[in-house]
């Protein structure tokens, strides 16, 4: 029973919060505590951010702010990070609100851009902040979903802009995972935004049960008597875990070879190998625990785990089921062009799903991964075989999520995934409404560790930190807006400055613990035949100086490497110096580019790779020359065994060339430096001491803790005003490069200034000088396309052993188009890296020819012919294309060149492209 009061209470926020009231009796179950908290607190008026666990209910949040805002007559943006979750949210809301009220805007997409309430990725809305658009005048409130997302390292900047940038009297709802600094990240909030309400959560509606799956079944990774729910920071695992390691440790003992050691062949015993894919859908499927998401880390071994399970001949539907997703299928694919379904593999697609099996990845097109939404929601699908793409937002709840490794590629090697990582996979797991409870199955490989699980599952939140960088786009917007010296006062508002001030106070306290270290150390080291602290100081800059040798030896070797790799021609044998490629290479392939060659080669292993600069740190000689026979195909394994053994059987007569020195003026003068050091060391009094050793010993920790306390000074000097300093750069550059000119005081934008202010891209400087420059000017449309694809293509690891066609040859007008292109890259990444800014992504052709000859007009198929380009890929990089295009129909200097791209335009928004 309530009392009186509470009842009286409960009865004024009803009257106070109406619209509340209605939106949650139409809901089928009661708020959460947090929701209703959050809900009032979007009533009243307030700036929310509401960090809660995935699975949680944080959208209904937002939900409610859209509805708030609609009914008092004002306009709400919902914005997300990708364009699939734009998608899902725009068809619910039109569902809820009328097809007429609802819009949608991502990069290639414009659906009623005027209505009151619109769905749109987050830089859409960055970039009508910047160009002034008069629809954010009635704008009432921004729902910022997956907020968390600021702290993407290529992304994140932009969350930061939209929340510093906003007018102050927008209302942000801010939706967050469940993040460890939470309230620091409201205190950031209300210093930007003025009051703002943080929520925090750590509740799940449906519990989670994580689990182990090894060849002997399922096990819980839990002893008996922990709650899963709140295991503590050092939880006990399950002790039948334990003992099936003991079983395999001994079972490896025993094994030829014995434990860990070499078989006579030279192999390493792999250890326990993963149960079959088709096996653990099996067990998934007698305990109950499907449907399942598995979440792989490949997109080849997502298409491979579909396979293997169908070649096992499971099906996991029934009659009715089947003849459901047949007709979804049919009916959401009706539009695809008939001449590109073979290139998509559609039929071996359909079957898939038919037998309740899918793949879910970024290689796939839209379409196909939203049927594949579509079925699963609708319980058609048991078994999807997902990257992490689909943990990012998508409203795809299972029973259970399945994590086959617990390391995954980030792009430059296999790293372990983290707390926060783990968190946001398996919190797809456990269907509020459905399901009384979710599980977290991961399932044994070579290199399992248990108590490293444990240590995952039970930390279940993870820090935020920004990633905020001011780019060039940026800078320019701001200059143009706000002045140099208040855009400066702008910057030293993110969330990154915020933290990095906040870190100051700590290391000021750090520095001053090691000055009292480096008293003690000094005493300790006292010498009574001189001072002992002056000839450390010269052991250390002999150090230093021997250091600095290897490092202009180094420096010696790339140069010379660059030069070599450029020069190569085909049949050249190279020998690498070391490190993984090592060894004896021939050229099957060469590639003259002077900036950054990548000739492919064949290794006498008889592997075959592209060979980069970044790979060469110990050089390379040319050693020989070898045939290659006309018609060699560096694909064919039997041709690439032949060319191995050829190189084999010459290795003697490759008569290993004397490196290339450097600089022989500045190698010797290095040399003079650290005899006089070595000089100054033998005549100094302490050198005799017969103590010296031991007072080097201090000394050394003397050094090694002024380093440290160097490091931290440091520190804390790149971090005050560190935001702003990197602005500064930039302005520097886009000074020299003639895009803002000085003012007395202040800063104006050039014409090219007022170009640029509309280019948003991670490369946008490099885009705005091939339009400066003229470099794409004799382009035509497919050419242009072509182009513009070089600056946003990312290739991925197979593209490394495929040639890049370009269209015309590499001499041709789209040739030196390209080759113009790298040039003005690799100007602006040197004054970059003279400023100590990050590199620049380096132009790739690996899509130069597919986009070109979609834009000719060729089919799917001809197009991704020898290429390991996917589809899904095909269509997601030519959409960017498109995006980018329409912003040079909108800047660039000469009609001619606006026509092109308008042209280029329609000639890529075709078949599967624009569906």
């Amino acid at each position: 029973m309530t009392s009186p009061a509470e009842r009286f209470a409960a009865s004024r926020r009803r009257a106070r919060h109406g619209d509340l009231a209605e939106f949650t009796a139409e809901l089928s179950f009661p708020l959460d505590p947090f929701q209703q908290e959050a809900c009032e607190a979007v009533a009243d008026g307030h700036s929310v951010l509401v960090a809660a666990p995935t699975g949680a209910g944080k959208t209904l949040v937002g939900e409610y702010a859209v509805r708030h805002a609609y009914r008092r007559g004002e306009k709400s943006f919902y914005t997300t990070p990708i364009k699939a979750l734009s998608n899902q949210k725009f068809h619910d809301l039109s569902r809820a609100y009328g097809p007429g009220n609802v819009g949608l805007l991502t990069g290639d997409t414009s659906i009623n851009p005027d209505a009151d309430i619109v769905v749109m990725t987050t830089e859409v809305l960055r970039n009508m902040i910047y160009a002034g658009s008069s629809t954010l005048d009635r704008l009432g409130v921004v729902v910022l979903d997956e907020v968390h997302y600021l702290a993407d390292r290529y992304r994140g900047s932009v969350w930061e802009e939209v929340i510093i940038h906003l007018h102050e009297r927008t209302a942000i709802i801010a939706l967050s995972a469940t993040v460890s600094n939470a309230e620091e990240f409201g205190a950031w909030l209300r210093e930007v935004r003025g009051d703002t309400r943080v929520i925090v959560s750590e509740h799940r509606p449906v519990p989670l049960w994580p689990h182990v799956l090894l060849r002997e079944g399922i096990y819980d990774l839990y002893a008996p008597g922990v709650d899963p729910q709140d295991p503590g920071p050092t939880p006990r695992l399950n002790p039948e875990l334990e003992a099936v390691a003991k079983r395999a440790r001994h079972e490896d003992a025993r094994a030829p070879g014995g434990r860990g050691r070499p078989t006579r062949g030279g192999r390493r015993p792999q250890g326990r190998r993963a149960p079959p894919r088709f096996a653990v859908v099996d067990v998934l499927d007698r305990q109950g625990l499907l449907p399942a998401i598995v979440f792989i880390f490949s997109r080849a071994a997502c298409e491979d785990a579909v396979e293997q399970v169908r070649h096992a001949g499971m099906v996991l539907t029934t009659e009715a089921e089947r003849h459901e997703i047949a007709r979804i299928v049919e009916e959401r694919c009706a539009g695809l062009p008939p001449e590109d379904l073979g290139a998509l593999g559609y039929t071996r697609w359909r079957d898939s799903l038919e037998a309740g099996v899918a793949a879910h990845h970024a290689g796939m097109i839209p379409l196909f991964k939203e049927v594949v939404e579509e079925l699963f929601a609708g319980g058609l699908i048991k078994v999807v075989y997902a990257t992490e793409t689909l943990a990012l937002g998508i409203n795809m709840p299972a029973r259970s999520v399945v994590l086959e490794k617990l390391v995954k590629w980030d792009g430059q090697g296999h790293k372990d995934l983290t707390a926060g990582e783990y968190t946001q996979l398996t919190g797809r797991a456990g269907r509020r409404g459905i399901d009384v409870e979710g599980h977290a199955v991961v399932v044994e490989h070579p290199g399992f560790d248990a108590p490293q699980l444990g240590r995952l599952a039970s930390r279940r939140t993870y820090p935020l930190i920004s990633s905020f960088q001011p780019t060039y786009n940026m800078a320019i917007n701001l200059v143009a807006t706000l002045g140099v010296a208040h855009a400066r006062e702008v910057l030293e508002m993110s969330f990154a400055q915020y933290q990095a001030d906040q870190s100051v106070v700590g290391k000021a306290r750090r520095v001053k613990e090691i000055e009292s270290t480096l008293a003690g150390y000094a005493e300790a080291a006292a010498c009574d035949r001189g001072d002992f602290m002056e000839y450390a100081a010269l052991r250390e800059r002999l150090n230093r100086q021997q250091k600095q040798a290897s490092r202009v030896a180094s420096r010696a070797r790339k140069e010379a490497s660059a030069a070599t790799l450029a020069a190569l021609v085909r049949g050249d044998v190279v020998k690498v110096g070391g490190g993984r490629r090592a060894g004896l290479v021939a050229v099957v392939d060469p590639d003259d580019n002077p900036v950054a060659p990548r000739p492919l080669v064949v290794t006498d292993q008889g592997r075959v790779h592209r060979l980069a600069i970044s790979e060469l740190h110990h050089g390379l000689e040319q050693v020989g020359t070898v045939r290659i026979p006309r018609r060699f195909d560096a694909r064919n394994a039997r041709s690439r065994r032949e060319l191995a053994q050829l190189l084999h059987d010459n290795r003697h007569s490759y008569a290993a060339a004397r490196r290339r020195r450097g600089d022989d003026a500045e190698e010797r003068a290095s040399q003079d430096q650290e005899l006089e050091t070595r000089r100054l060391l033998r005549e100094h009094p302490c050198h005799q001491c017969p103590d010296r050793e031991a007072h080097a010993r201090w000394a050394e920790r003397y050094h090694r803790a002024l380093r440290d306390k160097d490091k931290v000074v440091g520190e804390i000097q790149r971090a005050t005003g560190s935001i702003s300093q990197v602005f500064d750069k930039r302005l520097e550059i886009l000074t020299a490069l003639g895009y803002v000119e000085p003012a007395g005081d202040a800063m104006d934008l050039t014409r090219w200034g007022e170009m640029m202010r509309r280019i948003y891209s991670e490369n946008d400087i490099v885009i705005a000088e091939a339009l400066r420059t003229g470099a794409w000017d004799r382009l035509n449309a497919a050419a242009l396309a072509a182009a513009v694809s070089a600056v946003l293509y990312e290739g991925r690891r197979e593209d490394e052993t495929r040639a890049p066609r370009v269209p015309g040859g590499p001499h041709g007008v789209l040739g030196t188009a390209l080759r113009e292109t790298v040039r003005l890259w690799s100007a602006v990444d040197d004054m970059q890296k003279e400023r100590h800014l990050p590199g620049l992504s380096a132009p790739h052709w690996g899509l130069v020819g597919p986009v070109h000859g979609w834009a000719q007009g060729k089919g799917l198929d001809a197009v991704l012919q020898d290429t390991e380009i996917a589809p899904g890929d095909m269509v997601r990089w030519c959409k960017q294309v498109i995006d980018v295009l329409d912003q040079i129909h909108d800047v660039a200097p000469s009609a001619a060149l606006r026509d092109t791209a308008a042209s280029a335009i329609r000639a890529i928004r075709r078949g599967v492209v624009a569906y």
